[in-house]
């Protein structure tokens, strides 16, 4: 059961999550790879919400649902190019960052793909969808399914 509705509670921390979420969306990263990261992202912490509203995102915009399965172990598999690999690998030390600093390697890797403000904009992209995902955790913002299992989609 959803605890809170934070954009009836508190309005304006939720237009403020707008417009970082503005922000991000209008940055240079192309709209695929967002969807991958805000996904990725999503999973590292375990937002159902978050992980069915960007699935359904990205296979709206053209995505292979495969990649979308596999995008948990992209280490694993050669589905996703260089420049997808850095911003994954960015975005999941970026997310996770009790795991430790990050290192010098993973930043000289994801400022390879990702040359000056790309990296910024790539980052901010991250930080978005965390930040969303630390609104729909802790308040348990509840998934609603397109269809009914066994129903043609």
């Amino acid at each position: 059961m959803e605890r809170m509705k934070v954009e009836k509670e508190a309005p304006e921390v939720y237009k403020a999550l707008i417009a970082l979420e503005n922000a991000a969306q209008s940055s240079g990263i192309e709209k695929g790879l967002i969807n991958l990261v805000k996904l990725r992202a999503s999973q590292i912490n375990g937002c159902a919400f978050c992980m069915a509203m960007h699935t359904r995102e990205a296979i709206h915009a053209g995505e292979h649902p495969d990649r979308l399965a596999l995008l948990g172990g992209w280490r694993e598999t050669d589905l996703f190019t260089q420049r997808e690999q850095a911003a994954l690998a960015w975005t999941e030390a970026v997310t996770a960052l009790n795991a430790g600093h990050i290192d010098n390697t993973l930043y000289a890797d994801a400022a390879a793909m990702f040359p000056g403000r790309e990296l910024a904009d790539l980052t901010l992209v991250v930080i978005a969808i965390n930040a969303w995902n630390r609104v729909a955790v802790p308040f348990r913002k509840q998934v609603a399914l397109t269809h009914k299992m066994g129903e043609a989609a």
